[in-house]
């Protein structure tokens, strides 16, 4: 076995071009820790955030946060077998050929599942999980409005959505990608360029509103998303794929009914005991 390992670094936060492909140390677990083996990483936008510096992060630093692969190694007090088949999410530094985790951090794979489709799908499906049963829980007859239906996150709120009989309306860019909402389960989807598009989605909720907006896109969004809430309704900002959000005013909230704003992360529920 090589004594080393190639991962993605950054040593400035900014464009691709900061990322450099380095040799370093092959790391060695300590208690209670695993080294895995990387065979597959899933690439989201919360690397371009940690890549830019719209979420600061200590530099130099590796890049990518999900992955899947073999237990290669691991650190006394832990019992996993070595070779057995994990994946993780929320694991800074995962471009690369290995990753130190602490065993905690760990899901174990079914047969069933590669190594492909756990990293493509962890990071979307956990939040999908916290969105519809932490942050605002749906119990199924309920109508949200979810933009970016069409997304890596939006297909999973879809097929979750529709299973467990909620009725979700989306948003997309094009026809296209509203008819692959459509048929992953929304119930209807709207292009977010329409014209008019506040009242579209207005017609579609319940009398008063949405309960909850669930919004992934930010800056582009968060003012038609306190239009459209019920009075006493949910904000859930997720992401920032249009910028960050530039500020959220009380007054706004209290203006368009007394509005709850709340901006979750996957990290803050992995941390709760017994979550994961």
């Amino acid at each position: 076995m090589k004594n080393s390992i190639k991962a993605i670094e950054i040593k400035a936060f900014g464009g691709p071009e900061n990322m450099q492909l380095v040799d370093k140390p092959l790391p060695v677990p300590g208690p209670g820790e695993v080294r895995v083996r990387l065979r597959a990483m899933g690439v989201n936008l919360i690397d371009t955030y940690h890549r830019t510096g719209l979420y600061p992060i200590p530099l130099p630093s590796g890049l990518g946060v999900e992955g899947a692969g073999e237990v290669e190694a691991v650190g006394d007090g832990i019992d996993l077998p070595v070779g057995a088949r994990v994946a993780m999410t929320m694991a800074l530094g995962a471009y690369a050929e290995a990753i130190i985790l602490p065993a905690a951090a760990l899901i174990t794979l079914p047969d069933a599942v590669s190594f492909e489709q756990a990293a493509a799908i962890l990071l979307k499906g956990m939040t999908v999980d916290y969105l519809f049963h932490d942050t605002f829980p749906l119990t199924g007859g309920e109508t949200v409005l979810f933009h970016a239906a069409a997304g890596g996150v939006g297909l999973i709120a879809c097929q979750w959505a529709r299973h467990i009989g909620v009725n979700l309306v989306g948003t997309a860019s094009t026809d296209e990608k509203c008819a692959l909402a459509e048929t992953h389960g929304a119930q209807i989807c709207v292009l977010s360029g329409a014209q008019n598009l506040p009242e579209k989605l207005k017609a579609l909720a319940p009398e008063g509103g949405f309960p909850v907006v669930y919004d992934s896109v930010g800056k582009d969004t968060y003012r038609l998303g306190l239009e459209v809430l019920a009075p006493l309704g949910t904000f859930a900002s997720f992401g920032n794929a249009s910028g960050a959000i530039e500020a959220v005013a009380p007054q706004d909230l209290a203006a368009h009914g007394s509005l709850n704003f709340t901006r979750p992360t996957l990290a803050t529920y992995m941390a709760k005991p017994g979550w994961l």
